[in-house]
């Protein structure tokens, strides 16, 4: 079914009294005039066009001759950011114009729907990595990998590689759909309810670099599982599909709407539909053309779908994505159930083959395309030809014979990706921090690798009695690429007071979860007033706040119960 773009809103609706004067810069109800410097750079030259200067012009220039509109708009649309230049310390990060605070040297963003990956793909990019870009290669939370270093004059020559075995960087950051979070399990794991696969690729393959998405309101997320784990943050994604059993239509999605973190962090919110696995791709284009539609434009930090859902309702939602934007209208559907597995798949695991998979821990996604490589060759070694990143940044490789399982455990943990990680290697991740991001205040990859090595040593007696992962995420900046809201641990990188000295540090949340991961109910974490941690701190704050858990605790109450119901001292 062709969606026009609705003109006008239905006469039916009224703002609420919460929408001020001004107008939202929502399309559908005040037109297209751009309302600030970031809707006219989109409306002035879609970001889609970029590639072909990048190619012509500015790969032969030289970074002097990008244009600023290009460098620090719609490049974004190609996977590209420019990274933070070396020397400049957290505290200037708020007081310099991005043209300051930035190198000539970029980010590259390698999009990977689903994680996705043969071994192929999977060896090129560490190639692309050790020659191109200093050989480094991050493992993000959402299935992508990360290059670092990238010159313009080496970008249409990465492009050619990477597409040569199907992969791109289209659309991997800007304004646009990024890339689609999907089980890492899909297809293989004996317990998935469905396999999303084909939905997914649906879905990349009819909307991936399609004008009529190249220019929302901001970022938006999608995730789409099947696994009984429900394996993909679904409750933090703009637009997520989670495998239920409707007890007359069968196996479907429930549809969920308007989850994000950042500064103001919102759970996402079930519409209450059951979503037929044909109707996939048409329910995630109808909820996408309301952000694109009704989405708020005006304000920056005001532009996700979390606060056009916070203002409307769930209700609202669902009639004006069937009413404007649906062939028909949705069955009512059922919740999912209580997750049930480790959504980060670590260890050894049965396919439904009979073959296995086995899951392992990077430290906090730092990798190096010569590791990269590495794996590939491992894997190829033992028989398999697929891995895949996890929404934790794990790492998986896949369909190894169960004779070869020994090997390919062994060989993981000579590369340092080990399928039997500690508790505290397997629970921490981190976002790239101020070694590379102009956003950030504070390092954080260092810092929280050297505190998993602090705490195997202090408290490794102590696993069996902890009994779970506690998850520890370490984020540069407030903007939570690393998800600290919803960390058992979360600590959110800012300059903070340490006897009477300004350095740089954490505020700290605690007791976050996801039902996703391990929690019965979904829930953001809290902060304690005054509670700091400097960035070398991370260990003996994490350690203590841990013994203190053991020795308070109810018979098997958890991290997260317990840090909500802990007085302040408690929790120092």
């Amino acid at each position: 079914m062709s969606i026009q773009q609705p003109t006008t809103i239905r006469g039916a609706r009224t703002r609420t009294s919460r929408t001020p004067t001004k107008p939202h810069g929502q399309w559908a109800v005040d037109g297209r005039e751009p309302l600030n410097a970031n809707e006219e750079i989109k409306l002035a030259d879609d970001g889609l066009n970029v590639r072909e200067r990048i190619e012509t012009i500015y790969a032969q220039g030289g970074f002097a001759s990008i244009d600023p509109s290009d460098l620090h708009g719609r490049f974004r649309w190609w996977g590209l950011y420019t990274q933070r230049k070396p020397g400049i310390d957290g505290g200037r990060t708020a007081q310099l114009e991005p043209h300051e605070l930035e190198d000539e040297y970029f980010m590259m963003r390698v999009r990977i729907d689903g994680g996705q990956l043969t071994t192929q793909q999977l060896r090129v990019i560490g190639e692309i990595s050790t020659e191109f870009g200093r050989d480094i290669a991050d493992i993000t939370d959402r299935q992508n990998v990360q290059l670092h270093w990238v010159r313009i004059e080496d970008v249409p020559e990465i492009w050619r590689r990477l597409e040569a075995v199907g992969l791109n960087t289209t659309e991997a950051c800007g304004d646009v759909p990024r890339t689609f979070l999907a089980s890492a399990v899909a297809g293989i794991a004996e317990d998935e309810l469905i396999d999303p696969t084909p939905q997914l690729r649906e879905i990349v393959d009819r909307y991936l670099g399609d004008p009529s998405f190249s220019n929302l309101p901001r970022k938006y997320k999608t995730a789409i599982t099947g696994h009984p784990s429900q394996d993909v943050v679904h409750e933090i994604n703009d637009c997520s599909f989670v495998a239920v059993e409707h007890p007359d239509l069968g196996v479907g999605y429930d549809l969920w709407v308007g989850g994000a973190l950042a500064a103001v962090p919102r759970l996402g919110e079930r519409l209450g539909t059951f979503v037929p696995p044909e109707r996939v791709a048409e329910v995630w284009h109808g909820v996408t053309s309301i952000f694109r539609d009704y989405g708020y434009r005006r304000l920056r930090n005001k532009a996700r779908m979390k606060f056009l859902l916070a203002d409307w309702g769930t209700a609202k939602m669902r009639d004006v994505l069937e009413s404007e934007y649906l062939a028909s209208p949705l069955p009512d559907g059922p919740a999912p159930a209580e997750p049930v597995g480790a959504p980060d798949h670590v260890g050894v695991h049965r396919q439904k083959d009979g073959r296995f998979y086995i899951g392992a821990a990077t430290t906090v996604g730092r990798l190096s395309g010569t590791t990269l490589t590495r794996l590939a060759d491992l894997a190829e070694a033992n028989g398999s030809q697929r891995v895949r990143p996890t929404v934790f940044q794990k790492i998986l490789v896949l369909d190894v014979p169960e004779d070869r399982v020994p090997h390919v455990v062994a060989g993981l943990d000579e590369l340092g990706l080990p399928s039997r990680p500690s508790l505290f290697r397997r629970g921490t991740i981190a976002c790239t921090g101020i070694e590379f991001c102009k956003l950030a205040i504070v390092e954080t990859k260092a810092n929280a690798a050297q505190a998993i090595d602090q705490l195997e040593q202090r408290l490794a007696e102590l696993e069996p009695e902890i009994g779970q992962t506690i998850t520890l995420h370490v984020n540069g900046c407030p903007n939570s690429c690393a998800r600290i809201q919803t960390a058992d641990i979360g600590l959110k990188g800012q300059l903070v007071m340490i006897d009477g000295q300004q350095v740089p540090g954490y505020q700290v949340h605690l007791g976050g979860g996801l039902a996703t991961e391990g929690r019965a109910e979904a829930g953001l974490g809290r902060t304690v007033r005054g509670l700091k941690v400097p960035a070398d701190g991370i260990a003996d704050y994490a350690e203590r706040v841990i013994r203190r858990y053991l020795a308070d605790r109810s018979e098997g109450e958890s991290f997260a119960t317990w840090a909500h119901r802990a007085d302040d001292e408690a929790l120092q």
